[in-house]
C-alpha cells in the first residue's frame, strides 16, 4: 500500500516539473527581454517663469507706535463739586467748549463783595487825587489809597480766576475718552476727569539703524498699515528726527505726521511703518514659491532644454541652483547671486522635485504672483 502511494506521488511530481519547466524557461526569456528595455519615467508636469529684472521701490521698514499729535487728560484744578457735566463720553469737542462746571456760589458772593470794596477803593483814589492837587492831603496819603484800590482790585481778580478754573473746558478740538467723574461728585486737585485727544493728523514713532540716518531727511513719504484697519494704507511724510541716538541700540527715533481721516487709526496702536526713500532699485526676482529653503542653502530648480542625441528630440530637464537670495517683496524675492535673467524656473512643488528630472510646463493652474497682493481673507 504504502509502495503504491509513493509511486503515485513521485508520478504526481514528475508531471509537474514536466509542466513547470518549459513555463519557467519561458518568463526568464520574458525578464531577461523586460530588462534589456531601458525603463523611463514619464515627465512630472510643473508650473514656471522667468526670472526678471524688476524696479522695486527703496523702502525702509520699521514697526511704530501711534500717538496723538495733542493728547492730555483733562484733571480738576482746583477742588470743588460737580453741578453740571455738559460732555458725553467719546465725543467731539471744539477748542473752549464747556465741559464740567464746578460749584462757583461761594466765590460769586464773594466777587460781589470783592467789586464792592474795589468800587469804593477806586472812588476814594479819586477823591485822595482831587484832594492832593489842592494840596489839602499829603502824599502818603495818596500812596495808600492807589494801594487800597490795587489790593482790592487783585482780590475781585483772584476770585475771578477761580471762578474761571471751576469752570473746565475743553483745552484744544479733539474727541474725548471715557468719563472717569459723575454728577454732584467733589473732586480735589488733581482728579482726572477724561482723555482728550487730537486725532487727525496722528504721529507715528518710529526707530531705524544709525546707517540709515542719511536717509531721514523731513518731507520724506511714508505708508503705514495696521491690522486695526485691515486693507488701507495711511499716507504721511516725517516731520522730524530725534538729534540723539540711542545708545544701547544704536538706532534713531523718528516722527512722522498721517492724515487720519475717519480716526481709524488711535494712539497707542501697533503699527507697520514704510519709508519711501527716492529712486528704485533693479532687482532680479523670483516668486517666493520657486525657492526651496534648508538648513544648508536655499535653491530653485532652473529648467534647461536638452537634446536626445539618438532620437533628436528635446527634452526639459530639471537642474537644482542653489541661490543667495536678497529681500522680500509681496510674492517675490530678489536673487542676489546663482540666477540670470531669462532663466526659467519652476514655481510649484519644488519641495517634490529632484535634480534631472524630466518635466512638461503647464501654466494653466500657476499661481499668480503679485508685488502688492491683496487676498480676500487678509
Amino acid at each position: 500500500m504504502i509502495r503504491k502511494i509513493a509511486l503515485f506521488l513521485a508520478g504526481l511530481i514528475g508531471c509537474a516539473l514536466a509542466i513547470a519547466g518549459p513555463l519557467f524557461l519561458v518568463k526568464i526569456s520574458q525578464f531577461k527581454a523586460m530588462g534589456a528595455v531601458p525603463m523611463t519615467m514619464p515627465p512630472t508636469t510643473v508650473t514656471a517663469t522667468e526670472a526678471a529684472e524688476q524696479g522695486w521701490e527703496r523702502i525702509l521698514s520699521a514697526s511704530g507706535s501711534l500717538m496723538a499729535v495733542q493728547g492730555v487728560t483733562v484733571a480738576a484744578e482746583v477742588p470743588g463739586k460737580i453741578v453740571t457735566l455738559a460732555f458725553e463720553p467719546g465725543a467731539a469737542v471744539k477748542a473752549g467748549e464747556l465741559l464740567v462746571q464746578l460749584d462757583t456760589s461761594t466765590e460769586e458772593a464773594q466777587l460781589r463783595a470783592a467789586e464792592a470794596t474795589a468800587a469804593l477803593a477806586h472812588a476814594n483814589l479819586e477823591r485822595a487825587k482831587e484832594l492832593r492837587e489842592s494840596k489839602t492831603n499829603s502824599p502818603a496819603e495818596l500812596d495808600a489809597a492807589e494801594a487800597q484800590a490795587k489790593q482790592a482790585t487783585a482780590q475781585a481778580d483772584s476770585l475771578r480766576a477761580i471762578i474761571a478754573k471751576k469752570t473746565i473746558r475743553a483745552p484744544f478740538a479733539g474727541r474725548l475718552g471715557l468719563r472717569q467723574v459723575n454728577l454732584g461728585q467733589i473732586l480735589r486737585e488733581g482728579d482726572e476727569i477724561a482723555t482728550l485727544q487730537t486725532l487727525d493728523p496722528i504721529y507715528v514713532n518710529f526707530s531705524l539703524p544709525q546707517q540709515q540716518l542719511s536717509n531721514l531727511v523731513p518731507g520724506t513719504a511714508v505708508r503705514v498699515t495696521t491690522d486695526a484697519a485691515p486693507g488701507e494704507v495711511f499716507e504721511g511724510k516725517i516731520n522730524a528726527v530725534d538729534p540723539l541716538i540711542d545708545p544701547a541700540t544704536r538706532n534713531v527715533r523718528v516722527q512722522a505726521t498721517l492724515e487720519n481721516r475717519g480716526e481709524a487709526l488711535r494712539s497707542g496702536m501697533f503699527a507697520r511703518v514704510e519709508v519711501i526713500l527716492p529712486g528704485k532699485n533693479q532687482v532680479l526676482a523670483i516668486p517666493v514659491t520657486s525657492v526651496l529653503y534648508a538648513p544648508y542653502g536655499d535653491s530653485v530648480f532652473v529648467i534647461d532644454e536638452k537634446k536626445d542625441e539618438s532620437t533628436g528630440q528635446t527634452s526639459r530637464i530639471l537642474r537644482q541652483q542653489f541661490v543667495r537670495l536678497g529681500q522680500s517683496r509681496g510674492d517675490f524675492v530678489s536673487v542676489v547671486e546663482g540666477l540670470s535673467a531669462g532663466q526659467t524656473v519652476v514655481t510649484s512643488g519644488v519641495f517634490k522635485l529632484r535634480a534631472g528630472m524630466p518635466v512638461v510646463v503647464d501654466n494653466k493652474l500657476a499661481p499668480n504672483a503679485q508685488l502688492a497682493p491683496k487676498p480676500k481673507n487678509a
